[in-house]
């Protein structure tokens, strides 16, 4: 089992030992816990596919800790670079083109030709600063499984592949980040995520288009089913059937409600960050008490809920 331990100067550079030997690290961000690895050794990424179980066609977000960093590997245009001083750090990922001869292992890619970057928050940029070199960091769970959000969670999932977990609590955001592509005039999203689209298309004055999900996977995160609890799961839920376990949502209950197995309510005020930060952990939670199936009650589509819907869809999506 992986040592876990608190963050201070002296777990940062032991992660950052364990990186620069081709180990893999799970770093806390603001959006989900990361299962990291150097992004230029291929045999460091290759652990990552194997610990999570990952599919090789799915491509992985590196993370970096400055936008001078970033540069070393991409080309940055101008609506990119907007939206990098607006939201940087935090949870938006940019997919941009990968320089000519840049580090970056094509296993991080999955074979594109382009790179998908963001930069983190607090410990995981200190972690990635003092490597020097960018961290290719997809969620730290098993692929396909619900998002870890706690180092607890990491370790129930992962705890034995991994070398180190360091620890900052539960993280503040608790969804993936939001994945932005800018191709000439147009911006898509390719995945709803931690930063909400009406800000991006605020700063930008743009509609953002919505990536078609059946099309060739562009970016982390475009898997159908994805985040999925042993649990089946029923979305939009109006009527609880007896014996469901019941995820709820703002202060008015499904009727039956009262016959679920297990209940948690993602925010009793109706509080989409409330809800966006619990997710994962209260999915986890639901999955864990045995139920059959996960009865999820109707959640707004505005503002962080589109990235919750998001989620929810693909955990309910068939299984593979």
């Amino acid at each position: 089992m992986a040592d876990i331990l608190a963050i201070d100067g002296e777990a940062v550079a032991r992660a950052a030992r364990v990186l620069s030997d081709g180990g893999l690290v799970a770093i806390p961000t603001e959006t989900v816990y990361g299962l990291a690895a150097d992004a230029t050794n291929g045999e460091a990424v290759a652990r990552i596919f194997e610990a999570k179980g990952r599919p090789r066609f799915n491509p992985l977000i590196c993370h970096v800790s400055s936008l001078a960093m970033a540069e070393r590997f991409v080309d940055i245009d101008p609506v990119s670079r907007r939206l990098i001083d607006a939201f940087w750090p935090g949870p938006l990922t940019l997919v941009m083109p990968l320089k000519e001869n840049a580090p970056v292992h094509p296993l991080v890619t999955a074979g594109l030709s382009t790179l998908a970057l963001r930069m983190p928050c607090g410990p995981a940029a200190e972690v990635i600063a003092a490597l020097d070199r960018p961290l290719a960091a997809p969620s730290a769970n098993t692929s396909g499984r619900i998002s870890a959000t706690t180092a607890e969670a990491v370790a129930d999932d992962l705890g034995g592949k991994v070398d180190l977990i360091l620890d900052a609590g539960p993280c503040p955001v608790g969804l993936e980040s939001t994945i932005i592509k800018v191709e000439g005039d147009a911006i898509s999203l390719l995945r709803p995520g931690g930063l909400a689209a009406e800000e991006i298309e605020a700063l930008t004055g743009k509609r953002l288009r919505r990536a078609d999900q059946r099309a060739a996977i562009q970016a982390p995160g475009m898997l159908a089913s994805h985040y999925a609890p042993k649990a089946g799961m029923r979305l939009n839920v109006h009527e609880a059937e007896p014996g469901e376990a019941l995820l709820s949502f703002g202060p008015t209950r499904a009727k039956g409600a009262e016959h679920a197995s297990h209940h948690l309510n993602l925010s009793e005020t109706g509080n989409l960050r409330e809800a966006a930060a619990n997710l994962f952990d209260y999915m986890k939670k639901l999955d864990a008490t045995g139920a059959a199936t996960i009865a999820v009650e109707p959640i707004p589509h505005q503002g962080l809920g589109e990235a919750i819907n998001d989620r929810l869809a693909r955990a309910a999506a068939p299984r593979e």
